[in-house]
C-alpha cells in the first residue's frame, strides 16, 4: 500500500505531521509533501525510511491583505493538486486543505476512488483568515462552515485534536456515522522530574508570538511572590513590560529538560482576533503535553476548555482567569502550597500525555483498516 501525505504549509519535521509520516512508513510506502523556503531536490523512495520526500518551495510572509495572499497561494496549490493527480497512491492523507482550492484534492482522490484521511489540526471556520474583522469575518466564517462540511463529507476518516472539537463539529454538522479518531499533540517522550531540582519559576514555551498583555499584571504580581518568569523560544515584543529571562529556541531534548526544572508551565495568552476563541478553546497543543510529560504542572487559562477540563479532572495544575488577577494569584499560590500532591498527579497520569506504541497502533489501525 502507498500513502500520499500532504503536509501543505507545514515544515518537513513538523512534530504532528512527521509523526504520522514515520508511523505510516513502518508498514507502507509514504510519499511526503512538505513546505520549505529553500531549493531542495526531490528524493526517491529511501529503502531505510520507506519515504519519498517531496519538498514544495514557497516564501511565507508575503505582503498584502489576506485576500491578496490567498491569490498568491494559487501557484503553490496548483502544483500540489498536480502532485495529487499524478502520483500513484491508495490513501490520501490531508494535514490541511489548499487555501485557494479547498475541494480540489478531495475531489481528485474521490475520482480516483482513493481513501481520504483528513487530519484537522485547527478549527478551520475560525482559524482560516483569522485576522478578518466585522462583516468580512462573519461572511468568511459562514462560507468556511460550508467548505468545512463539504470537506468532511468527502473524507472517509477524520482525525481531531480533542474530544471537544470532535463533539462540537460533528454535533453542529449533524454527522452521525462519520469514522473519527481523537489524536492530540502528544509529547515524544517523558522526562523524570525531581522536586528538589525545581526552581520557583514559571516557564512559557513556544516559538509562535503570543500576546501576553492580559497576563502581564498577573506575572508581575507573582514576581513579587517570589516567582521568576522564563520564556523559551519566543523573543516577541508582546512580552515587553514583564520581567523575564529569555532563552532561544532549543532542541527538543534540551527544551524538555528546561521545562522539567520549572515549577509551573504557563499556557495562557490573548487571541489576536475577537469573538469566542474556539480554536484555542478546543486545542490540546504541544506545549501542554510537553509540559506534563516533562513533569511540570500547568497554569491554564479558563477559556481553553479542552486543557482546563483535563487539568480539573486529573489535578495536574491550576486554572486561571487573567481578567481576575487577585483570584488568579491566589490560585497559583494555593497550587504552590499543594505542589507535592499536584506533582504526584502529574506522575500518575504522565503516560496519558506521551506518544506510545499503543497510541501508534490505534492510529495505524484507524488509517489503514
Amino acid at each position: 500500500m502507498r500513502i500520499l501525505v500532504i503536509g501543505y504549509m507545514h515544515a518537513k519535521f513538523d512534530k504532528r505531521v512527521y509523526r504520522t509520516v514515520e508511523a505510516l512508513s513502518k508498514r507502507h510506502e509514504v510519499i511526503y509533501q512538505y513546505w520549505t523556503d529553500k531549493n531542495e531536490e526531490q528524493a526517491q523512495f529511501e529503502e531505510k525510511t520507506n519515504i519519498k520526500y517531496v519538498p514544495v518551495v514557497y516564501t511565507k510572509g508575503t505582503q498584502g491583505n489576506p485576500l491578496r495572499k490567498l491569490v498568491n497561494r494559487r501557484r503553490l496549490d496548483k502544483r500540489i493538486s498536480q502532485l495529487i493527480e499524478q502520483e500513484e497512491y491508495d490513501i490520501l492523507y490531508m494535514h490541511h486543505f489548499l487555501a485557494s482550492r479547498p475541494f480540489k484534492p478531495f475531489k481528485i482522490a474521490k475520482t480516483k476512488k482513493k481513501k481520504i484521511i483528513y487530519d484537522v489540526h485547527e478549527f478551520h471556520p475560525e482559524n482560516f483568515l483569522a485576522n478578518l474583522k466585522g462583516m468580512s469575518k462573519t461572511l468568511k466564517e459562514h462560507v468556511m462552515w460550508n467548505v468545512f462540511k463539504k470537506q468532511l463529507q468527502l473524507s472517509d476518516n477524520v482525525i481531531f485534536v480533542s474530544e471537544e472539537m470532535k463533539n462540537y463539529v460533528l454535533g453542529k454538522m449533524k454527522f452521525k456515522n462519520k469514522k473519527v479518531l481523537v489524536m492530540p499533540n502528544y509529547a515524544s517522550f517523558a522526562t523524570k522530574a525531581n522536586i528538589e531540582d525545581k526552581k520557583r519559576e514559571i516557564i512559557y514555551v513556544g516559538k509562535t508570538p503570543r500576546n501576553l498583555e492580559k497576563e502581564a499584571e498577573l506575572l508581575n504580581r507573582l514576581a513579587k511572590e517570589g516567582f521568576s518568569f522564563k520564556v523559551v523560544g519566543n523573543s516577541s515584543q508582546k512580552i515587553a513590560g514583564i520581567s523575564h529571562v529569555s532563552v532561544p529556541f532549543l532542541p527538543y531534548k534540551d527544551m524538555m529538560k528546561e521545562i522539567s526544572r520549572a515549577m509551573f508551565s504557563l499556557i495562557s495568552y490573548m487571541r489576536a482576533n475577537s469573538g469566542e476563541p474556539r480554536n484555542d478553546s478546543f486545542a490540546l497543543p504541544h506545549k501542554y503535553f510537553d509540559s506534563l510529560a516533562a513533569g511540570t504542572p500547568v497554569i491554564v487559562r479558563k477559556d481553553f476548555l479542552s486543557m482546563a477540563n483535563q487539568v480539573k479532572r486529573l489535578g495536574v495544575g491550576t486554572i486561571i482567569d487573567p481578567e481576575d488577577v487577585e483570584r488568579s494569584v491566589e490560585k497559583v499560590i494555593k497550587a504552590y502550597s499543594n505542589y507535592s500532591n499536584i506533582l504526584r498527579n502529574v506522575e500518575i497520569h504522565r503516560h496519558e500525555f506521551v506518544w506510545s506504541e499503543d497510541k501508534e497502533k490505534q492510529f495505524l489501525e484507524f488509517v489503514l483498516s
